[in-house]
């Protein structure tokens, strides 16, 4: 599981995906809270809690920098693990596997990266409005279809 940043319930609780968007990941994938840590390894993009966005709106994008000082991280995890399926969750961990690519061109396909397959998923978190369209809530059923035949 690949996503952002951690949140800030996620750095109070020292888990990932523990906030709302982690419970609609979870209810997404129709796994309880077990069988998700269990099933994923969670990743991000930056490792640390880049703070609120200066709109107010969700949480600020990691900068390039930031994201860069990162990136040996999720390097060196992927030597290290070698998995099978990456779930790439919300716009910034899509484009740092996948290049620049919009959500309703790469939902519900999967992709290939470093051997793995990668599948996209919109960022759960209620900032995102991508969802409110119903086309794109069929992408998602097809991307959660995906996740579920490669588990």
């Amino acid at each position: 599981m690949y996503g952002q940043a951690p949140g800030v319930i996620e750095g109070q609780e020292r888990r990932p995906w523990r906030g709302r968007a982690g419970q609609n990941l979870r209810r997404w994938l129709d796994l309880d809270e077990e069988a998700f840590y269990a099933t994923f390894y969670c990743a991000s993009v930056t490792r640390c809690y880049p703070g609120r966005s200066p709109s107010g709106s969700g949480d600020r994008v990691p900068s390039p920098r930031e994201q860069e000082l990162c990136w040996f991280w999720f390097e060196w995890e992927l030597r290290l693990l070698r998995p099978e399926l990456i779930v790439a969750v919300g716009g910034l961990a899509i484009r740092r596997l996948l290049g620049r690519r919009a959500l309703d061109e790469c939902i519900g396909a999967a992709f290939d990266y470093a051997g793995a397959v990668v599948v996209p998923l919109p960022h759960p978190s209620g900032v995102s409005r991508w969802l409110n369209d119903r086309s794109n809530r069929a992408c998602l059923d097809d991307a959660i279809a995906l996740i579920r035949a490669r588990l």
